[in-house]
C-alpha cells in the first residue's frame, strides 16, 4: 500500500510539473506528405535554442522554449530535410509533413537523433526496407530472421527463426505486435515468423538499459508497429513465392479522416501436393496471416486505431479404408493445429500542448491442439479411439500511457495498466467406445487464473549540456491462487557527450517474469507451455549493467561498442526425462529451478544511407545455467552459449532497376551433450554414459546468403522479379549431433545437416 502511494506522489508531482512549466510549446504531428502514416522516432529540432525531441509511437511532439523567432526543423532517414521560420509568442501547433526521396541529402543526417546523442542504449532501430531487401529463406522476407543478425543476438537451430538475446531463453523475450504480447511467433516448426514484412511499419530491438515503461521479461522487447493506412490514396503490394503468396491494400476510408490497412499470406503446399496423393491417404500442411487495421481521426486532438492479428498452422492426415464387400470400414484422423489471435483498440487523446494520452485494450490469445481419432465399422457395430490435447493461454488487457512535455530538458512518460490471464497448461482428453468397453478421461490441470497489475514513471532529462539521463521505476503486482507478488525494479541510462559525434553510456535494469516457458525443443515447437508462476515456483530476476561508447562518422555510419553483465535467477528447466506428455501430476514437480549468467562485449556498424548499406556485429560472450540437480550441481554451459558471433550485411544498389545483397555468419558452435562411453545392460540394452551437461562443441556455424532483385518501374505500378540462394556455398552446418560406429566397428560422432544450397525466385508487385 505504501508503494502505491510513492507512485501515486511522483505521478502527481510529475503532472504539476507538466502544468507549471515555463515558456511557449510548440507541438503537432510528423507525417509522411504522401500516405499520412505518422512517422515514429523522427528528430523535430530547434538549432536556435540548441533543444530537440523525438516523435513518440504515434508521431507526437512537444517542445517548450522561450518565445522568440526560431527555425523548426525535423528530418527522418528516407525523406527530405523539413524546415520552417516561426515567430513564436505563445502555444503554436506545427504538424509537419515529410517527403519521401530517393535521394538522401547531407543535410538530412543533422536532422536525426544519432545513436551517439541518445539516451537509449543497447537499442537498435532494423529499416523495414533493410528487412525487405535481405537474401530471404525460400523468398520469404521475415523479421526475426533479419533481427538475428543484430550483435548479442543468437539463432535458435538451422533455419529457424529463434531468438535468444545476451543469454536468455526465447520465453525472455517480449515480442510486441502493436502493443499486444505474441507468445508464439513461429510458422512451420519455426522456420518463418508470424510477421508479414508488408504490413510492418517499424522495427526495434531493446536488448538492455530498458526504459521504465517496458516489463514482464528478462531479455529483449522486440517492438513491432503495423502500418496505420494510407490516408490519401488506395495502394498495395504483394508477392507470389515458393511457398507462399501475400498481398497487402491500403488506402482511405475517408479521405484524409480515416484509411484502412488490410494484408494476407497463405502457404500453398498443400494445395500442389493434393492432386499428385495417391490411395486413400490425404495430407497437407499449411499456414496463414492475416493482419488488419483501422484509422480513424475524430478531430484535432482524438485518433482512434482498430488492429487485429489472426493466424494458424495447420497439419492434417486423413486415411479411409473399405472392405471389398462394404460389410467393413475404417477411417484415421490426425489435425495439428496452433497459432495466435489479437485485437486492440487505441484512443490517442492530446490533453493540451504537452500532455499526451493513449488509452489500449486488448486481447490477445495463443493455442495449441493436436487430436488424433481412429473409427471402425464392422457389421454395423462401431468401435471409436480418441486422443486429444490442447494447452493454451489469453489476456485481457486494459492499461494508459501518457507522454509529458514539461520543457525542453525533461520528457515524462508514466502509465498503468491490468491484465486478467487465463493459462491452460495442459489437458489430455482419452476417449475409447468398443463395445463393453467405455472411458472418456481427461487429466491434466485446470486453467490457472491470474491478474497482473503494473505502473511505471520515467523521465528523460538533460541534466547539463553533455549529460542526458533516463531514470525509472516499474512496478509489477501478481496476484495467482491466492497469492500476490510485488516486484520494484528501478532502471536508469546515462549518455555523456565526449565530443560532437562521440559519447560514453552505462545503463542499469533490474526486470522481473512472472511467466514461465517449458520447452523440450529448440525450434519453437507448439508443444511449448507458457505457465505462470505458482507458490512454488517463483518468478524470474535479473539485473543487467551495461556500458560502452557511440560515435557517429560524418557520413551517417553509426558505430557502437558495448559490454554487459547480466544475472538471472529462478529460471526453470525440465528435469530429467520430463516432458509436455507427462500429463499426470503437477507440471511444477516436473522442473527445476536455478539461476545463470551471462556477459561480453558487442560491436556494431550500421551503414543505413547512400547506395551501399549495410551492417556488421561482432559478439563475444559467455552463458552458463546452474541447478542443483543438473549436471551434479557444477555450473555447465547454456546451449546457445556462442563465445564468437560474427555477421556482416550490405546492399547494393548496382543500377537504377537493380539491386544486390548479399550476408555473411559466422558462429562459434553450439554446446550440446554427448555421451563419453558405453556398456551393454543386464537386458542387453546398450547403456551409454555422459560427463558434463553440455560438455562437447558442435563444429562452428558458417554460411553465406545472396539475392538480387530486377525492378522496373512505371507510372503507377512497380514490379520484381527476386532471385535468392541461401547457403551459397553449400556448408554443411550441423543440425545434430549423434554417436555411430565405423566401418571397423568403433564408436565415432556423426552429424545431421538440415539444409544445403537452396536457390530460389519470388515475384513481388506494388501498384
Amino acid at each position: 500500500m505504501q508503494l502505491r502511494k510513492i507512485v501515486l506522489t511522483v505521478l502527481c508531482s510529475f503532472f504539476t510539473q507538466a502544468l507549471q512549466a515555463q515558456g511557449v510549446t510548440i507541438s503537432g504531428y510528423v507525417t509522411e506528405k504522401e500516405s499520412g502514416e505518422r512517422v515514429i522516432g523522427a528528430t523535430v529540432y530547434i538549432q536556435e535554442k540548441n533543444v530537440g525531441t523525438t516523435t513518440n509511437n504515434f508521431g507526437f511532439y512537444s517542445i517548450t522554449i522561450p518565445a522568440g523567432s526560431l527555425v523548426l526543423s525535423a528530418g527522418y532517414t528516407g525523406f527530405r530535410y523539413f524546415s520552417k521560420a516561426l515567430d513564436v509568442q505563445s502555444n503554436t501547433t506545427v504538424n509537419i509533413e515529410l517527403e519521401a526521396t530517393e535521394e538522401l541529402d547531407e543535410v538530412l543526417v543533422t536532422g536525426e537523433t544519432a545513436i551517439h546523442d541518445r539516451t537509449q542504449m543497447s537499442a537498435i532501430d532494423l529499416p523495414v526496407n533493410t528487412i525487405k531487401s535481405l537474401p530471404a529463406f525460400l523468398g520469404e522476407a521475415d523479421v526475426m530472421k533479419a533481427i538475428q543478425l543484430l550483435p548479442g543476438v543468437q539463432a535458435g537451430s538451422e533455419g529457424s527463426t529463434g531468438i535468444y538475446v545476451r543469454g536468455g531463453g526465447p520465453d525472455q523475450n517480449l515480442i510486441l505486435l502493436d502493443g499486444v504480447p505474441v507468445y508464439n511467433a513461429s510458422h512451420l516448426f519455426g522456420f518463418f515468423s508470424v510477421f508479414n514484412a508488408d504490413a510492418v511499419k517499424s522495427v526495434e530491438l531493446v536488448k538492455g538499459g530498458f526504459p521504465a515503461r517496458y516489463g514482464g521479461r528478462l531479455s529483449s522487447v522486440i517492438d513491432i508497429k503495423m502500418k496505420d493506412g494510407d490516408k490519401s490514396r488506395i495502394h498495395g503490394e504483394g508477392g507470389i513465392g515458393l511457398i507462399a503468396s501475400r498481398l497487402t491494400l491500403e488506402g482511405p476510408i475517408q479521405k484524409g479522416k480515416s484509411s484502412f490497412m488490410l494484408s494476407g499470406r497463405r502457404t500453398y503446399y498443400d494445395v500442389i501436393a493434393r492432386p499428385f496423393m495417391r490411395g486413400n491417404i490425404k495430407a497437407g500442411y499449411f499456414f496463414y496471416d492475416l493482419n488488419g487495421k483501422l484509422n480513424f481521426k475524430l478531430g484535432q486532438k482524438d485518433h482512434l486505431f482498430i488492429s487485429g492479428y489472426f493466424g494458424n498452422d495447420k497439419f492434417y492426415a486423413r486415411e479411409k479404408q473399405n472392405s471389398l464387400g462394404g460389410t467393413a470400414s475404417s477411417k484415421f484422423n490426425t489435425d495439428l493445429l496452433w497459432g495466435n489471435t489479437t485485437a486492440v483498440a487505441r484512443w490517442n487523446h492530446q490533453f493540451n500542448a504537452k500532455i499526451f494520452g493513449n488509452l489500449t485494450a486488448y486481447y490477445s490469445r495463443y493455442s495449441f491442439n493436436i487430436g488424433s481419432q481412429v473409427s471402425s465399422n464392422i457389421a454395423n457395430t462401431t468401435d471409436e479411439f480418441l486422443l486429444k490435447y490442447s494447452s493454451g493461454i489469453n489476456d485481457k488487457v486494459i492499461k494508459y500511457d501518457f507522454d509529458i512535455f514539461p520543457s525542453a530538458a525533461h520528457t515524462l512518460k508514466a502509465g498503468a495498466g491490468f491484465v486478467a490471464h487465463t493459462y491452460t497448461p495442459g489437458a489430455q482428453q482419452t476417449k475409447v467406445n468398443a463395445g463393453s468397453n467405455r472411458q472418456d478421461t481427461t487429466v491434466g490441470m485446470d486453467p490457472i487464473f491470474a491478474n497482473e497489475f503494473d505502473g511505471y514513471v520515467e523521465d528523460d532529462i538533460r541534466i547539463a549540456s553533455r549529460l542526458k539521463a533516463n531514470i525509472g521505476l516499474h512496478w509489477t503486482g501478481f496476484s495467482v491462487r491466492g497469492k500476490f507478488y510485488s516486484s520494484v525494479q528501478p532502471r536508469a541510462s546515462l549518455r555523456y557527450l565526449l565530443s560532437g559525434r562521440l559519447s560514453a553510456k552505462a545503463s542499469y535494469a533490474q526486470m522481473n517474469q512472472f511467466i514461465h516457458l517449458l520447452t523440450n525443443s529448440s525450434i519453437g515447437l507448439p508443444t511449448d507451455l507458457w505457465l505462470p508462476v505458482t507458490d512454488k515456483i517463483p518468478a524470474q530476476r535479473s539485473q543487467q549493467t551495461a556500458a560502452g561508447i557511440a560515435y557517429t562518422h560524418k557520413s551517417g555510419i553509426e558505430i557502437s561498442i558495448e559490454g554487459y553483465y547480466k544475472d538471472m535467477n529462478n529460471i526453470i528447466e525440465y528435469k530429467e526425462g520430463a516432458s509436455f506428455l507427462n500429463a499426470e501430476g503437477s507440471w511444477e514437480d516436473r522442473v527445476e529451478i536455478g539461476r545463470g549468467n551471462s556477459y561480453g562485449l558487442e560491436l556494431f556498424l550500421q551503414k543505413k544511407k547512400g547506395n551501399f548499406t549495410g551492417m556488421l556485429g561482432y559478439t563475444l560472450s559467455y552463458t552458463n545455467r546452474k541447478f542443483d540437480n543438473l549436471n551434479n550441481g557444477i555450473m555447465f554451459p547454456y546451449r546457445y552459449d556462442r563465445r564468437h558471433d560474427f555477421k556482416i550485411a550490405a546492399i547494393y544498389k548496382v543500377a537504377k532497376n537493380i539491386e544486390a545483397s548479399a550476408e555473411w555468419i559466422y558462429g562459434t558452435g553450439n554446446a550440446v551433450t554427448l555421451p563419453t562411453a558405453s556398456y551393454a545392460g543386464p537386458d542387453g540394452f546398450e547403456i551409454q554414459v555422459y560427463s558434463s551437461r553440455n560438455g562437447f562443441r558442435m563444429p562452428s556455424y558458417h554460411r553465406a546468403d545472396v539475392s538480387i532483385k530486377f525492378m522496373k518501374h512505371r507510372k503507377h505500378s512497380e514490379r520484381a522479379w527476386v532471385i535468392s540462394a541461401y547457403n551459397v556455398y553449400n556448408r554443411r552446418n550441423p543440425f545434430y549431433i549423434y554417436s555411430s560406429t565405423n566401418s571397423q566397428g568403433d564408436p565415432v560422432f556423426k552429424q545431421m545437416s538440415l539444409f544445403p544450397i537452396i536457390p530460389s525466385i519470388s515475384y513481388q508487385f506494388k501498384f
